[in-house]
């Protein structure tokens, strides 16, 4: 396991409200018993949580300097890598991972050993499913299914700021965070106390534990920081903070969320050096 565990300093509270703006929203607290439907593992269901409705963030607005949206700015150039060549770098895996199409199978590289697949049978659907697959033993095994949500309309190659799209492709997983204290990650996570306050602010006093804890998914953003960082390499209108995190029962912005004790049980189990990717998509565009 990787052992370059670190924490951020959060951020300060001006600067905190803004970028919260710029990402799903999520969910509050939940139990620590297992929700995921195991593949080879019996788990307790979890404690129920009460819905409280559609958190997804509102629409985003490019900060101040940057081009309007739909602008030559903010089409990808060399402003930084595009997604496929910053995510998909390295040789094919040899053993493709079972079901995926060959296009998205190429994009899993020799190194990796951790994939998650998040899909649904209808590409408008906002419910979904998440597998976690490890490779050992020259196979792939399907440690665990979870139930999700997506975006609320679904999923789209070609997303855009504000469309309430999930992105379809491959992307890295390689920062966490959270207003909680880090469970046990191997990811670099960054803890900010002023979350809670940040999101009542921007969704009301119900959503004061929306961002209990996230996993960056890598579209549109610069590995390395934290999930709250707005650097977008694609450009503004591509949107951005594309995140797993806490479920809500409802569609989100784009992001993919998760109870809470699925999402511990990622952060924990999610290893820096098994070069980990999620694959996104419908299953008539992701799928054999």
């Amino acid at each position: 396991m990787s052992s370059g565990v670190h924490r951020r300093l959060g951020l300060p509270v001006l600067v905190v409200l803004a970028l919260t703006l710029t990402a799903c929203g999520a969910d509050a607290d939940g139990g620590d018993a297992d929700s995921a439907q195991a593949d080879s593992t019996t788990l307790a269901a979890p404690a129920q949580q009460t819905s409280i409705g559609d958190l997804a963030a509102p629409a985003q607005s490019a900060p101040a300097g940057s081009s309007p949206a739909g602008s030559d700015d903010d089409a990808a150039s060399d402003t930084g890598p595009t997604a496929s060549e910053s995510e998909t770098a390295g040789p094919a895996h040899s053993v493709p991972v079972p079901g995926l199409k060959q296009e998205y199978a190429d994009q899993i590289p020799q190194e990796t050993s951790q994939v998650l697949v998040a899909t649904s049978p209808d590409p408008k659907s906002e419910e979904s499913t998440l597998s976690f697959y490890r490779f050992e033993d020259e196979e792939w095994t399907k440690l665990k299914t979870f139930s999700t949500h997506n975006g609320s309309n679904g999923w789209l190659k070609d997303r855009h700021e504000g469309d309430r799209t999930t992105p379809i492709g491959v992307f890295t997983l390689s920062d966490a965070g959270g207003y909680r204290p880090d469970p046990g990650t191997e990811l670099p996570y960054t803890q900010d106390d002023h979350l809670p306050s940040s999101a009542t602010v921007a969704y009301g006093p119900d959503y004061a534990s929306v961002f209990d804890y996230i996993i960056a998914i890598d579209y549109n953003r610069v590995p390395g920081n934290p999930p709250t960082d707005t650097t977008r390499p694609l450009g503004w209108d591509k949107g951005g903070g594309i995140w797993l995190h806490l479920d809500h029962d409802s569609g989100t912005n784009g992001c993919v969320t998760l109870e809470e004790s699925d999402l511990k049980w990622l952060l924990r189990t999610i290893d820096l050096d098994a070069h980990p990717r999620i694959a996104m998509g419908p299953e008539d565009e992701l799928k054999k």
